[in-house]
């Protein structure tokens, strides 16, 4: 068996790996749902629209070939508009104001950009929250998110400072296998 860690979208690509896939959707469906309601659409169809995705990249992510110079974010988010398009197309239902059509200027795409990172970070860290012991949890994020010093920490969990670290090491590093390939 191969130890390599591979990135969840170098594993989506084998047809092996319901557990890539489950992580997958489990990361990225709130994400698609919260893109569809912004685009206008009320729950019961953003909720469709986020299925019809899924169907879709169950297709397409097998022979997708992540590239490092390339976004996927804007990947993913074109296959969105497109399936909520070509819906369109089948419903003949008008657009709404909020065309996502209408070319977006730096700053709305710097938006994008910067809520897909909060938004797939926040949702890797509680996706990943259950992996780690509690104290290990809270000591790495005292230390990260309200920038507590290490001994402060450790002193309030009952921890050796070295503990501390060795915490916030693992956690930011299982972190970064998470979000790998992902954050582009």
């Amino acid at each position: 068996m191969d130890t390599t860690p591979a990135s969840l979208l170098e594993r989506l690509c084998r047809p092996d790996e319901s557990l890539a896939w489950e992580r997958f959707v489990e990361l990225y469906t709130p994400l698609l749902f919260a893109w569809a309601r912004r685009i206008g659409l009320p729950e019961q169809d953003a909720a469709d629209l986020v299925q019809e995705v899924f169907v879709l990249l169950l297709r397409k992510l097998p022979e997708f070939a992540y590239d490092a110079h390339k976004s996927f974010r804007g990947w993913l988010r074109t296959v969105a508009l497109n399936q909520w398009r070509a819906t369109l197309r089948r419903k003949a239902v008008p657009r709404s104001a909020a065309d996502p059509d209408d070319q977006p200027g730096p700053e709305a795409e710097a938006f994008w950009e910067a809520e897909y990172r909060q938004y797939l970070t926040g949702r890797a860290l509680a996706v990943m929250r259950a992996e780690f012991q509690p104290t290990t949890w809270m000591a790495c994020w005292e230390c990260v998110v309200h920038d507590r010093p290490a001994a402060e920490v450790a002193a309030e969990l009952g921890m050796s400072v070295g503990a501390v670290r060795a915490a916030k090491f693992r956690v930011l590093t299982r972190l970064r296998q998470e979000l790998d390939g992902l954050l582009d």
